[in-house]
């Protein structure tokens, strides 16, 4: 069985202060079976770290060990902060930053190297989806962003179509469905039924306690990752309290 995650992106938010919503969902979580993962900005990494059983993670790391790159987190010091996981491809940087699927993919090998969980991110443009592109585009951005070295303990796949995420707008959960089984469909042919059925595959985008209960009940959907929802403990904690009830 896969194990549910509930990750939550807090992007560019949260200070000192915000500490305290962990605490709150720490202990309104303690007896979960649910995996809560926090990517917090990299000021709070370490400091988050105190609040089990949550999971910390960050949201970026660099393709190489160590070097001349300046503002840039290596997966070693992600690793060295008490990081566990950590969000790579995701849509925002693949556009403000120019990533590539090649790029992503290395930064997903960097972090599994140094035992981190990689959360890959993809998802198609409004313009993509409309012009029924979708599985297309994904199934793109699986051949050219997952390393090789991916198994059922160091990968995680976030379905995020770039169109939903912070917009309220969510697509159907048969469109959801028909994304997440194409996904798995492809692990298993990459990398076998094994490895390929027990990565988890979470939704992205726009995930809210009112919708968190019907997105959980699709097909291949083991978790989400979400944005603004994760920011406090009680717009979070519901949802993972609908993940739990799966």
């Amino acid at each position: 069985m896969r194990r549910k995650l509930a990750a939550g992106n807090w992007k560019m938010n949260g200070m000192q202060a915000s500490l305290a919503e962990l605490a709150r969902l720490a202990q309104a979580h303690r007896d979960s079976a649910v995996e809560i993962l926090i990517c917090p900005p990299a000021t709070l990494l370490q400091a988050a770290t105190a609040y089990a059983p949550l999971t910390v993670g960050a949201q970026d790391c660099h393709m190489n060990a160590s070097g001349a790159h300046t503002g840039d987190l290596s997966a070693a010091q992600i690793r060295d902060a008490g990081g566990r996981a950590v969000i790579v491809g995701h849509s925002e940087r693949r556009a403000d930053h120019h990533e590539s699927s090649q790029m992503v993919r290395a930064k997903a090998r960097a972090a599994q190297a140094e035992g981190l969980t990689a959360i890959v991110c993809m998802g198609e443009s409004a313009a993509q989806r409309e012009a029924q592109n979708t599985l297309d585009i994904i199934g793109g951005q699986l051949a050219g962003s997952i390393p090789d070295t991916a198994t059922g303990e160091n990968l995680v796949v976030a379905y995020e179509p770039i169109w939903a995420i912070g917009t309220g707008r969510v697509p159907t959960l048969a469109q959801i469905g028909e994304v997440h089984d194409f996904i798995r469909a492809r692990l298993e042919r990459r990398f076998g039924a094994g490895v390929g059925r027990s990565v988890r595959i979470l939704y992205g985008g726009s995930v809210k306690p009112d919708n968190a209960a019907g997105i959980f009940t699709v097909s291949n959907v083991d978790g989400a990752l979400v944005g603004g929802a994760s920011l406090t403990a009680a717009a979070f904690s519901p949802i993972i309290s609908a993940l739990d009830a799966v």
